[in-house]
């Protein structure tokens, strides 16, 4: 072997324990779906009946897809593209693969951009700068901070800087250390501000609002909405979690540790929600948005008017800020990943490299949303098109793929993998979930994002 290859194959790392493992995996999946999606469809699609119905969906179409990732990467030792390339050989599936670090790459680009303004909005409550302001106003601050290039470059290349730093430093010392502390920090504050948000004054209709069951808005577009979301929450369908799953060890099964990650992602989302609705009707805010108007015009306007709201304000935005770095990490560590096992190079110049790309990628993305707004490609803008390419195309595809892959053609080893080690086993029911349930699940959301089924 060569002095390249054994320094890339010292740089791919192991978790230290099981412990470390779903601390990160958790900490992957939590992100600003949790906080600017999930409560929103949760309210929109009848509360409690949704979330029914998104626990459902959860267990038997995300967590197959999950354990699936786990167990090639674990089985393999490889990131997704060279996973295929050796349980497939002579054929084209590894192209799947490429197509998987073609979507991490644009998911990243913009991601570390959005993520930066977690931490701008951080700032911006420690000083206090929109401190009773009005809604009007608020709302005029987030215009003017996306119409500054110079700002949006600015906290987007700290975001690349940071997540960088931790990804050099590898697999022990950077992601597992910096999860450890990370996400029981970001729990415990996520508690804090949920009950916060509850005990306001007329924080009970938020609350009845998000989880009082209505029946009749749970239709056939609210199931899809409920599989989709579940299948997305995950951070599952483009193979980022398979090398997760490589630096596994075998003494435990991917069950149990599946499980893990799926109930803390799940857990983070609703307690959100509990943070989200009663702050909001509490000040007679209307919270039925999504999106960046949600956490940087609709919030905000919530923090301004509550008692110490800019302390609560500077908790929330350190929240997400933990949320977000956490996720690039996990994304960056797939791309990364995948170039120290094909291309054999060392993992601080696999970083930096894939960090460049990404950051000069990102500040199209960013500018999209100010400067360069009236650019459009199909009526998009740059960052339109690249999330509905990647949330609408590849990743449902990718999903896909793999789905058909593990279920029909790696199926006996698949659930032999999964059950070794102590804990939860599987049997075969689970691979009919993987064979038959997910795809058709997938198709349906592929379809109704495409707009070719209206239900």
């Amino acid at each position: 072997m060569t002095q390249t290859a054994c320094a890339a194959d010292s740089d791919r790392g192991q978790w230290s324990s099981r412990f470390g493992f779903v601390l990160a995996s958790v900490g992957g999946a939590i992100g600003l779906g949790n906080v600017w999606k999930f409560p929103y469809v949760t309210g929109q699609y009848g509360g409690a009946s949704f979330l029914i119905v998104f626990l459902i969906a959860l267990t038997f179409i995300a967590l197959p897809v999950l354990m699936t990732e786990f167990a090639i990467g674990r089985n393999t030792q490889l990131n997704y593209t060279g996973a295929l390339r050796k349980l497939l050989p002579g054929t084209k599936w590894h192209l799947v693969g490429i197509m998987g670090v073609i979507a991490l790459i644009i998911i990243l680009s913009f991601y570390f951009g959005i993520a930066g303004w977690t931490l701008a909005y951080f700032f911006k409550s420690i000083s206090g700068s929109y401190a009773a302001q009005s809604q009007d106003l608020i709302a005029a601050d987030f215009g003017g901070f996306l119409n500054s290039p110079a700002t949006l470059v600015f906290w987007q290349f700290v975001m690349v800087a940071i997540t960088a730093w931790v990804v050099i430093r590898g697999i022990n010392n950077g992601i597992e250390k910096i999860c450890r502390v990370l996400l029981p920090l970001l729990f415990f504050m996520i508690l804090a501000l949920a009950i916060r948000a509850c005990t306001l004054p007329g924080a009970m209709a938020g609350i009845e609002f998000y989880l009082k069951p209505d029946w009749s808005k749970l239709n056939g577009e609210a199931v899809l909405a409920a599989l989709g979301q579940a299948f997305f929450t995950l951070g599952v369908g483009c193979g980022n979690l398979v090398i997760y799953g490589s630096y596994l060890k075998r003494d435990k099964s991917i069950g149990s540790s599946a499980a893990m990650v799926a109930g803390g992602d799940t857990l983070a989302a609703v307690l959100m929600g509990f943070i989200i609705f009663p702050a909001a009707f509490a000040f007679g805010i209307n919270p039925e948005s999504a999106g960046p108007p949600l956490v940087f015009m609709t919030l905000p306007s919530v923090f301004a008017q509550m008692n110490q709201g800019m302390l609560f304000a500077s908790a929330f935005y350190l929240c997400l800020f933990f949320a977000c770095l956490t996720s690039t990490m996990c994304i960056l560590e797939g791309i990364v990943g995948y170039v120290i096992d094909e291309w054999q190079w060392q993992r601080k110049k696999a970083t930096l490299a894939v960090c460049t790309l990404v950051f000069v990628l990102g500040v199209f993305q960013m500018l999209s949303f100010g400067p360069l707004s009236d650019f459009k490609v199909f009526n998009k803008t740059i960052f339109e098109l690249s999330d509905f390419f990647v949330s609408n195309l590849l990743l449902p595809l990718g999903g896909l793929m793999m789905t058909i892959f593990a279920g029909w053609w790696w199926k006996d080893r698949l659930v032999e993998e999964i059950n070794i080690g102590e804990g939860l086993k599987i049997d075969s029911l689970y691979v009919w979930c993987v064979r038959i349930l997910v795809p058709l699940a997938i198709t349906g959301i592929f379809l109704q994002q495409l707009g070719l089924i209206n239900l």
